[in-house]
């Protein structure tokens, strides 16, 4: 908890007028129209209607509103209007003053801004969880309308972050676990990059306390190497750009800190193999837009004409932009002291646009209509909120789907291009066309060969979409389709009778499950989904009622939980399971006070999908029965439950656990030899008494790769072993498998 710093009353005074005083400045050296004296007047206004309030920290509570302001004008680059409704934001949730007052002083506009805030407000989610989702419904359409009401939001959940620390921990993990899952993403989706990467390490800061503090201090470090890396790269590189008479300017790019830790997790590697730390951005002046492509491609052949390319690792933006706007060239390049690193290459107008977003692109328009990728994904939310979900939660799900996706560029065959999230088909694109084309869509010419509706299109193809009026859409086309659009659409088309099949498949899972004597929780549930690659629980109700999944292969998975005899002894038993009759009464949670896990406790259950051990960071998640799910911090199933059940999210701790195993599995790699496996089990066996579960060793070409899972009491138990593995001879790396990060979110 942060220290509540007491002031005078003259003292308070002095720090909003000095920190009104900074707003200020920034308004007065931005381009904008100076309206001072109606950012003067929403201050004064705020001020009073504030006034004795304080934030959780102890600090008046203007100085939020201030903040925040501060940011839209700052960091994304917004005038007097957002500036004034900044400020006003929180005021007609908190006080007795109505939008109808607020337009009555400042105007529609403004008033219009702060009503979309207000409807939003108390972050995009409140305390039941399909409020949540019905919020976030509330904020897309506020966003459809007028998207200066989503940047103010990114603004006010930014300030938020920065100031996380007065809030409790279990309310910290629920604020940052919306963040990584919803603001993050929509920051990226703007094109905010500055305020999305900020956003992600703030998140990872307060959920990861002490990895993000380890990281910080290998970074801090291994500066010193990095800088002398960036002085001897850039030298040539300058002198050359100097020669051929470019304005520009040359700077170091280092990767933040969560990025860092996403890769050491995805790829498994320390922070010493995360080569890509270091990159260099040039940014060049022009006086006519027209020469920047150009000039772009001028500095590209002088950097490799001093350092050689990778042939795979050339990124251009420049022809086709990324859909939130960004512009640049990317290529990597082999350094001299013999590691790549990525050189981007942009303009002036092309950098302000990847710093600030959506906002930069109004400084730059021209006046002509705007048909960015942008534009029309905000088009796209617009179809999504006419033919919203039946349940909040899936029209959550289903955003995300246009949220996350990666892109692929096609081509009509008049040659114009359409952005489509990677994995979408031949039927996608033609709903991505028109409606009408996607219901009459009877297949496709992909290259000019004919392909059916499921095809799965690839960047550069370029397709050509056939129709018959006689052609009939079939509910079995929810199966084919990737995005959102196309989806919301056949969806309502078949309304009924995809009810239907969801209801019987419901029930389907749930009378198997009790075959097998299990419950359909929400663990469980995601483990399923994971099994049948579905991302949404009614996709995976539907298909189990049509028959198109076979729930005996459940059987086969690792999905359903093995038999008592197999784990008795093991934690699967000791953990989580009541030791007698009297520990069968159901014990009440306390959310708002961290939990200890002890032994023996019937109120705690592991949970499957990630297997968190002592020693990892970790939170609980309250099910319906009253029980605790015990998941990673890090964990895509608990990112998900943060965001959409907040209010059910504990904050959670080990008791030092000795008597108890819990399994976890290492990746081992390094050069074979004989008796290699022989000394790898002894030192697992012999050396550390640890029981071994499962090994799967492969050579090839004198290189062995290995997976074990091993049943330790702790993490520290798991470092000693590794740090002992590591000794033999021959073994190059031991790292610890993190099973939920192989799901990307």
């Amino acid at each position: 908890m942060v220290e509540k710093v007491q002031m005078t009353e003259e003292q308070e005074n002095e720090l909003i007028e000095r920190e009104y005083a900074a707003l200020l400045e920034v308004y007065e050296n931005s381009n904008h129209r100076h309206k001072v004296e109606i950012i003067d007047k929403a201050f004064r206004f705020a001020r009073q209607a504030h006034s004795g309030v304080r934030r959780r920290s102890g600090e008046p509570y203007i100085l939020h509103p201030i903040a925040v302001a501060r940011i839209v004008a700052q960091e994304i680059g917004l005038g007097s209007t957002s500036i004034c409704a900044s400020l006003l934001h929180d005021v007609v949730e908190d006080t007795d003053n109505t939008v109808e007052d607020i337009e009555n002083m400042f105007g529609k506009k403004i008033a219009s801004i702060v009503d979309g805030l207000t409807k939003i407000s108390g972050g995009v989610f409140g305390e039941q969880a399909s409020a949540q989702a019905e919020n976030f419904r509330k904020l897309l359409l506020t966003m459809s309308e007028d998207i200066r009401v989503i940047l103010i939001k990114m603004a006010d959940r930014l300030h938020n972050m920065r100031t996380l620390a007065s809030m409790p921990q279990a309310k910290q993990f629920k604020i940052a676990g919306e963040t990584q899952y919803i603001y993050a993403p929509l920051a990226n989706r703007l094109g905010l990059y500055a305020i999305k990467t900020e956003l992600e390490d703030l998140s990872f800061k307060y959920e990861h306390k002490d990895k993000y503090e380890e990281l910080s201090r290998k970074l801090e470090n291994t500066r010193q190497e990095r800088d002398e890396l960036f002085s001897l790269f850039s030298k040539p590189i300058v002198e050359k750009l100097n020669g051929l008479g470019y304005k520009f300017e040359i700077h170091a790019r280092v990767k933040s800190i969560y990025s860092i830790w996403r890769k050491m997790q995805v790829k498994n590697i320390p922070f010493e193999e995360v080569f890509d730390i270091l990159a260099l951005r040039i940014i060049f002046d022009v006086e006519d837009e027209k020469d920047e492509k150009t000039t772009c491609w001028g500095i590209y052949s002088a950097v490799t004409d001093i350092y050689k390319p990778h042939p795979d690792r050339i990124r251009d933006w420049i022809s086709t932009p990324k859909a939130n706007g960004y512009e640049a060239l990317h290529v990597t390049v082999m350094g001299p002291t013999g590691q790549w690193i990525e050189v981007q290459i942009r303009s002036r107008r092309m950098d302000d646009i990847a710093e600030k977003g959506f906002a930069a692109h109004w400084k730059y328009k021209t006046g002509e209509k705007d048909d960015s990728e942008l534009e029309k994904w905000l088009q796209t939310i617009k179809e999504l909120l006419e033919n919203p979900e039946p349940n909040a939660i899936d029209f959550l799900d289903t955003f995300k789907l246009n949220l996350f996706a990666s892109e692929i560029f096609v081509f009509t065959p008049h040659g114009d291009i359409r952005t489509l999230p990677q994995g979408s088909t031949a039927l996608d694109f033609a709903f991505s066309l028109h409606t009408d084309v996607g219901l009459h869509c009877i297949g496709a010419k992909v290259n000019h060969k004919l392909v059916p509706l499921s095809y799965v299109l690839n960047s550069g193809d370029q397709v050509e979409i056939l129709t018959s009026k006689k052609q009939v859409p079939s509910a079995e086309w929810i199966n084919i389709v990737k995005t959102a659009r196309a989806r919301a659409k056949i969806k309502s088309l078949f309304k009924k009778e995809y009810k239907t099949f969801i209801k019987k498949g419901e029930h389907d899972l749930e009378a198997f499950l009790e075959k097998h004597g299990q419950k359909l929780n929400t663990d469980l549930l995601s483990k399923i989904m994971d099994n049948f690659h579905e991302t949404q629980k009614d996709d995976l109700f539907y298909k189990v009622g049509k028959g198109v999944y076979n729930l005996e292969d459940l059987d086969k998975s690792s999905v359903l939980p093995k038999t008592q005899s197999r784990w008795v002894k093991y934690w699967k038993l000791q953990f989580g399971k009541s030791s007698g009759p009297e520990a069968v009464e159901k014990k009440k949670i306390d959310t708002k006070s961290t939990l200890t896990l002890t032994e023996n406790d019937s109120t705690y259950r592991i949970a499957d999908c990630c297997n968190p051990i002592p020693g990892d960071d970790i939170l609980g998640f309250v099910e319906d029965d009253g029980k605790v799910v015990v998941h990673k911090r890090q964990c895509p199933v608990a990112m998900k439950l943060k965001s959409n059940y907040g209010e059910r999210i504990v904050s959670a701790v080990w008791e030092t656990h000795r008597m108890l195993c819990f399994p976890a599995t290492i990746e081992i790699r390094g050069i074979d030899r004989k008796g290699m496996l022989g000394q790898i089990v002894k030192v697992i066996s012999d050396e550390h008494s640890v029981n071994v579960n499962k090994v799967n060793m492969e050579t090839k070409d004198g290189i062995f790769e290995g997976f074990i899972t091993i049943y330790v009491h702790d993490l520290e138990d798991l470092n000693n072993l590794s740090m002992n593995l590591l000794k033999i001879n021959g073994v190059n790396s031991v790292n610890r498998v993190e099973l939920s990060m192989n799901s990307e979110h």
